[in-house]
């Protein structure tokens, strides 16, 4: 039985580890051709070394450099199919709207949302082109919910690629490209462990609050971006896709 994604080109951001690298390897294994962006580039091409993929070194807030990204994977590999936006940061200065400056406002909106209007404006023309596409752009669970423990950019910036996930999916759903934003809750990765690290209390106040009583591993957030990447998901398309435990879902958690 052949893989799902068997001969499609597939670019991940953020490729280099945690969901990024989860979701590179289960494409692979699902017969994509992985192309790994990262801004790292040691630990992008050792990414992209063990998928039998291509590194592209990239800053996905620079917009000629997301450019080039598309371009190679187009000339390498002759099509861009996926496009898995998953590039992020959640650095420690984003905290409560009181506590917050400017600065750091700024540079995790343009590392979490403008990056994301970067690289679906510049891979947008070859999935028109072909006439078919998937791109899934990671947002969160915190873009349909409220903390009290706030990241207020973080928080923002994930609304918006919520919403214009949705909106490029209706924009161009007649031409046989989706567009979905995936909504993952608390998953296990280096940026969580170095939360329980420095503030157990403050992870430990969310864990609390999902029903599953346990935070994600990567690979189960890498097989809902492979569902969405795959004909399995042909009819959903603007779409938030949760994969939160039960966490958006919960008045109560279980005891």
């Amino acid at each position: 039985m052949p893989e799902r994604l068997q001969d499609r080109v597939a670019v991940i951001t953020g490729g280099a580890s945690g969901i990024g690298l989860a979701t590179a390897r289960r494409f692979a294994a699902e017969g994509a051709k992985v192309v790994v962006a990262d801004v790292d580039p040691d630990t992008g091409k050792r990414a992209a070394d063990e998928v039998g993929g291509l590194f592209v070194q990239t800053d996905v807030t620079d917009g000629e450099a997301v450019e080039r990204l598309f371009a190679t994977a187009d000339a390498e590999f002759g099509s861009v199919d996926i496009a898995f936006n998953n590039a992020g940061i959640s650095p420690p200065d984003d905290d409560s709207i009181l506590d917050t400056g400017i600065e750091a406002w700024r540079k995790v909106q343009e590392v979490n949302l403008t990056s994301v209007y970067l690289c679906c404006k510049h891979v947008l023309p070859y999935m028109r082109r072909q006439g078919r596409g998937s791109i899934i752009n990671t947002a969160s669970f915190v873009a349909v919910m409220g903390a009290a423990t706030s990241q207020i950019s973080y928080t923002a910036s994930k609304g918006g690629v919520l919403a214009m996930s949705r909106e490029l999916g209706v924009q161009f759903a007649r031409e046989g490209i989706r567009v979905n934003a995936l909504c993952p809750g608390p998953v296990n990765t280096p940026l969580l462990q170095e939360l329980f690290a420095k503030d157990p209390e403050r992870a430990q106040r969310r864990l609390v609050h999902v029903p599953m009583g346990r935070f994600a591993e990567p690979t189960e957030i890498a097989a809902a971006v492979t569902f969405l990447a795959s004909d399995d998901a042909s009819f959903i398309t603007a779409s938030q896709f949760l994969v939160d435990g039960g966490i958006s879902g919960a008045y109560v958690t279980p005891l």
